[in-house]
């Protein structure tokens, strides 16, 4: 791993990653115990993990990073997909932040 500046692209993504895994944290702290009609909110705590996982692959420039932002785009595309089913405003933050991270992950994976 050789250390380069980051451009702008990775910047985008680390931030996208990082607001992703915190909007899903809180979407998960408001569905944890409740009834839902899917996967929500464990779609949740999977991309939440994913999306750490690569905002630090990119910045440590891991030789990982591409293959890490396309599992993530394929995560987040999930995500989006069963939270944005819910009408509640949680559900919709995370569903809108897993888009923007899935974007974000799928121009770095290219």
């Amino acid at each position: 791993m050789s250390h380069h500046p980051l451009d702008r692209n990775a910047l985008d993504c680390i931030a996208a990653c990082n607001a992703c895994a915190t909007d899903c944290g809180a979407c998960f702290a408001h569905m944890v115990c409740k009834d839902s009609k899917n996967e929500c909110p464990g779609c949740c705590i999977e991309c939440a993990a994913i999306c750490r996982l690569c905002a630090d692959a990119i910045a440590r420039n891991s030789p990982f990073a591409k293959q890490l932002c396309k599992l993530c785009a394929e995560i987040c595309d999930w995500c989006a997909k069963v939270c944005g089913a819910h009408e509640m405003d949680h559900c919709k933050s995370c569903a809108d932040a897993c888009r923007r991270c899935a974007e974000a992950c799928r121009k770095m994976a290219a």
